[in-house]
This record gives structure tokens, sequence and C-alpha cells, in this order.
């Protein structure tokens, strides 16, 4: 009897054990499925790549303009000749966020382009205008820039610092991350940084030389290949 007794025991609890494996399956497989659908969710379709020909702006201050390096040798247009489209460079050396905003109707009425690569906001934090001010005016050119019907690219440049010039190690500043997301546009966060935090690619401690603005139109345009614009 008492055999019999603890042979149903086992039983009920092989059968307990059976139902909860059971359960923690089931959750399991929820769990991924559920991932798996959040994953689908967040990927984002590449853009489809621009052809050659194709009409861009690189709208920004003496980092696009090429302050200290002959005008084939800025990042505009070494990115022209990677690529093959016809890259306009609307840097202005010394140019603010609100310059740019000013100016930036006029350059698309004449130029009509299809993608417009914004590289500004290093002024503003050197001559400590208000970060608000700076926000919202990269937001306003990225809102006229798509109203115009091109594709707009935010690029980040550093966070002053002394610390970060001397260890070599100069990060983007924070709120382009804000304002790339609010505005859903693709942003180039650490490209400048990276450039800037190498003593061997600056021909001053504030513009890259020659061979920084070859790394630069090299990681621009890797970047560009990640979105989906350059092929």
């Amino acid at each position: 009897m008492l055999n019999l007794i603890r042979g149903v025991r086992l039983f009920c609890s092989a059968l307990n054990f059976a139902g909860t494996l059971k359960i923690h399956i089931r959750r399991t497989l929820l769990l991924v499925v559920a991932i798996a659908l959040i994953s689908a969710c967040d990927s984002k379709a590449k853009e489809e790549a621009l052809p050659s020909g194709s009409l861009v702006v690189a709208l920004g201050d003496s980092l696009t303009a090429g302050a200290g390096v002959a005008p084939d040798e800025a990042w505009p247009a070494l990115l022209a000749s990677r690529t093959g489209w016809v890259v306009i460079n609307g840097g202005i050396s010394g140019d603010t966020s609100g310059g740019a905003l000013r100016r930036l109707p006029e350059l698309l009425e004449e130029h009509n382009p299809v993608l417009v690569l914004v590289a500004l906001g290093g002024n503003d934090m050197l001559r400590r205008i208000p970060q608000q001010e700076t926000i919202d005016n990269l937001g306003r050119m990225l809102a006229m820039i798509k109203a115009h019907g091109a594709k707009p690219v935010l690029l980040a440049t550093p966070e002053p610092s002394v610390a970060g010039a001397v260890l070599q190690s100069l990060s983007a500043a924070d709120f382009y991350r804000s304002v790339a997301g609010e505005h859903r546009v693709p942003l180039i966060e650490e490209a400048i940084a990276d450039v800037l935090s190498d003593p061997q690619m600056k021909g001053d401690p504030l513009h890259p030389n020659r061979v920084g603005h070859a790394q630069l139109a090299q990681e621009i345009f890797d970047a560009l290949k990640s979105i989906g614009y350059a092929g």
C-alpha cells in the first residue's frame, strides 16, 4: 500500500513538472516571437541609392568649406569624386546654425538637391550661443529640407573640450542625437569627432588637414552607404 501511495505521488509530481515545463516552453517561445517582432519593427529599410549625377548640398561652416586646404581637397569634393554625385559645397567659415538657416532657402531654390548634409553647430558652441537656439535652428533646417522634397542627413560636431583634445577623445555633443531622433533623420555622429581627435589629421586645433578631410570623406561615405544613399 505504501509503495502504491509513493507511486501515485511520483506520478503526480511528474505531471506537475511536465505542466510547469510546458508553461516555461510556451513563455520562452512567446518571448522569442516578441523579440523577433520588435526587431522587425525597429529595423529600418535602407534608403534608395542615389544615382551618379544626383545633386547634393553640403551645408556647413569651415569644416565643410575646407579651411586650410584646397577646394578639391575638402570632404564635399572628395565625396563627389567617390560617389559621382554633384556635391555643392555650402560651407562658409565662421557660420552658425542661425546663419545657415537664413541662407538655406536660397540654396534649396537654386540647386533643388535630392540630399542635404547638415554639418553645423560647432561655432554655436564656441560662441556660447544658447543650446536651445541651436537645437531650434537645426530642427527648422531639417523641416525645411523635407518640405522642399529633399532628404536631410545630420552630421554631429564635437563638443569643445580641452580634456577631449588632450586625450584625443572628442565626442559629439549630446543634443544632435535628440534633434535627429525628434525629426527622424539619419545622424552621422562620430565622423567629425573621430578626425578632430587625431592631431595627425588636423591643420590647426579646429580644422582637418588634407589627410583629415580624406578620412572625413571616407567616414561620411561609409555612413551614407550604411543608410543606403551611397552604393
